[in-house]
């Protein structure tokens, strides 16, 4: 689906949304080890609807694969008839193959030729099998966005990357070794079987079948037994990975602490795991080799030996007695490369397990069958008995009632774990309320889809994380059709354009992993850019001046409150100092509103919040007086101290 299309037609995105979750389903279905159910989910990728040059790719690579194996499987004639020639025993032959040389050259020309069918049947599988593991793997990666912030917030991001990565290709190694390869072995047994029994009878086929079986039987139980331990080496790999990236995020921790070697140390131990089990692997892929040899070596002597005793009986030629082994030898490719085909499609299988189980993963938070886009948003908000709760035993808010009338501002405050950051997640419904509801315009947020809720809401963050790319990108992320004039003056209304102005590269300067190229003062400031571009009618500020110090808090405020005018605008706040121009405040403790109005008729109640303002105002006053104190120091002046009991 095209950006045009999609911008075209409203329901493009639901439908695209319903076939990614049709396709989940299809190949959530898939019991562990089923080779053949997984091929049947997987088929619609392969012989995708819609797409006609797909399909005939497909066609004319079967085309290809039948003539290759035909071709394959009658070639050792000729070198059977070369023997023959070289003996004089050459009968029935056209005359310009009898020569020795003709047939050689023949025979040599139809194994090229069987090489180069097998390579179009390749090179035109070739996007067929790349468009199924693309369509697969941006299934997976929108099941991600689409699960809860539950289940992101308990990721290992290392370990689950590794998983994807796994994961799709195993899918490009059991599409392309089941339909490219295993499907044209069966093919060869079956035409090899046809032209030994008709030319060296019924129980040369039974020697070749027997063979074949115990060949396949051995193959397979070796293989399973591998397969354990390729699971031990993949969850080894995928720790070691999680840690490694996890380390690697961490990288200043890890500096401040001093403890490169227990990071170290703790990844050695995963890996020490990893080696167990990777030397086992190949351990025990040695003793499958030998063991397919030694059967293949056997199901080979005893048809030679057949053939032998036929020609000194005199009911063959030297040129069957050839044939016979060229064909042996000609099985021995495919039947070597069935332990292989098995073995990759196992190990296909074993690494897309852990991915259908993340596709198994059911999203918490889902569109209604038939819902609407948020209609005619102003910004009026209302919570009533909003109740929620993480952990059953454990509720985070308790009844929470307010309305916010469109274009006010509302701020609320309380001490830690009160619930306020709740409120902004209910708001952008990354949960359900367990109670009551919330509404929009009169809307229940339960009730529209949730691209049109969000849409309808800007938020600036206390952490500010960014994309590791450049200033530019990651303002226009609010808006990503915004023109560069746009993107501009939004940078201009953030007050950061200045900054960016004296960079060498300007707009296009990388910030660098999670922005940390930037202070903390930029990245804000890019991030209100960014929220300006967006201009929702919504704006959330979850205590977005908390982390910063008092001169950069200023300039950020200023900014933050030329953004949220004419705007409904809900502050989280720790500092109270940046709410007093609210409309209304709402003092939240233990999941309860406990006061609300003002600030002025808060002070006057000499409530929570009156004990708040005036214990971050005294620690507001000893900040300044430590300041000054330093910058008096700094000057060579003598300051008083306090006096003994004196407050700083």
């Amino acid at each position: 689906m095209t950006d045009q299309t999609a911008a075209t037609d409203p329901d493009a995105p639901a439908r695209a949304n319903g076939a990614a979750r049709a396709a989940r389903q299809r190949l959530v279905s898939a019991d562990e080890g089923s080779t053949f159910v997984t091929l049947a989910n997987l088929w619609p990728y392969i012989w995708p609807s819609g797409r006609p040059d797909l399909k005939m790719r497909v066609v004319l690579a079967i085309v290809a694969l039948v003539i290759a194996k035909v071709v394959t499987v009658l070639s050792p004639y000729f070198f059977a008839w070369a023997s023959d020639a070289l003996t004089g025993e050459a009968a029935g032959l056209p005359a310009f193959l009898v020569a020795p040389v003709m047939l050689v050259l023949a025979y040599n020309a139809a194994r090229v030729l069987a090489v180069a069918f097998n390579q179009m049947r390749d090179a035109l599988f070739a996007r067929v099998g790349q468009h199924a593991v693309r369509q697969l793997a941006i299934i997976t990666f929108r099941h991600m966005h689409q699960l809860s912030l539950r289940f992101h917030l308990a990721r290992r991001t290392g370990g689950l990357s590794r998983v994807i990565e796994r994961g799709v290709k195993g899918i490009e190694a059991i599409v392309r070794f089941t339909i490219l390869n295993g499907v044209p072995t069966l093919m060869e047994f079956a035409l090899m079987a046809g032209v030994i029994w008709y030319q060296f009878g019924f129980h040369y086929v039974v020697i070749v079948a027997v063979m074949i079986v115990a060949y396949v039987w051995f193959s397979v139980k070796t293989s399973n037994w591998r397969i354990s331990i390729r699971r031990e080496m993949n969850d080894s790999d995928t720790e070691a990975n999680s840690k490694a990236i996890d380390s690697l995020l961490n990288f200043e921790t890890v500096k401040y602490f001093g403890n490169e070697k227990m990071e170290a140390d703790r990844f050695d131990v995963s890996m020490a795991a990893y080696e167990k089990a990777a030397t086992r692997t190949w351990t025990s892929l040695a003793w499958l080799n030998f063991g397919q040899a030694v059967i293949l070596g056997i199901g080979t002597a005893a048809c030679m030996v057949l053939s032998a005793r036929s020609v000194m009986a005199g009911t063959q030629t030297i040129g069957e007695f050839v044939l016979i082994n060229a064909l042996l030898m000609q099985i021995s490719i495919p039947l070597n490369f069935i332990g292989f085909l098995y073995r990759e499609i196992r190990q296909g299988l074993a690494d897309i397990e852990a991915m259908f189980t993340l596709l198994g993963v059911p999203a918490e938070i889902t569109d209604r069958p038939g819902a609407q886009p948020l209609k005619a948003v102003e910004g009026a908000i209302r919570f009533e008995d909003v109740r929620f709760h993480y952990d059953a035993e454990r509720e985070i808010l308790k009844g929470i009632s307010f309305d916010v009338p469109a274009g006010h501002t509302i701020a609320i405050v309380g001490p830690s774990g009160a619930g306020k950051s709740t409120i902004s997640r209910l708001l952008f419904r990354f949960y359900d309320v367990s109670g009551g509801r919330i509404l929009i315009d009169g809307q229940d947020v339960r009730d529209v889809t949730q691209e049109s809720l969000r849409h309808a809401i800007g938020m600036v963050p206390q952490d500010t994380v960014l994309f590791n790319d450049t200033i530019a990108y990651n303002i226009r992320y609010g808006r990503p059709d915004a023109t560069e004039e746009e993107v501009r003056a939004a940078a201009s209304m953030a007050q950061i354009d200045r900054f960016i102005e004296t960079l060498p590269q300007g707009f296009a300067t990388e910030v660098g992993e999670r922005g940390l190229k930037l202070s903390g003062g930029e990245k804000q400031r890019v991030a209100i850019a960014r929220t300006i571009l967006k201009a929702p009618p919504i704006l959330i500020l979850d205590e977005a001046t908390s982390a910063l110090d008092t001169h950069t808090e200023r300039e950020i405020q200023a900014a933050l409150d030329q953004v949220s005018r004419n705007r409904t605008t809900l502050v989280i706040a720790h500092r109270l100092s940046t709410v007093v121009n609210a409309d209304l405040i709402l003092v939240l403790e233990a999941g309860r509103i406990v006061e609300r109005g003002t600030h002025g008729d808060l002070l006057a109640s000499k409530g929570l919040y009156a004990s708040m303002w005036d214990r971050q105002r005294e620690a507001d006053e000893a900040e300044e007086r430590l300041r000054a104190a330093k910058a008096a120091d700094d000057l060579g002046v003598v300051v008083r101290g306090p006096r003994a009991g004196e407050p700083l």
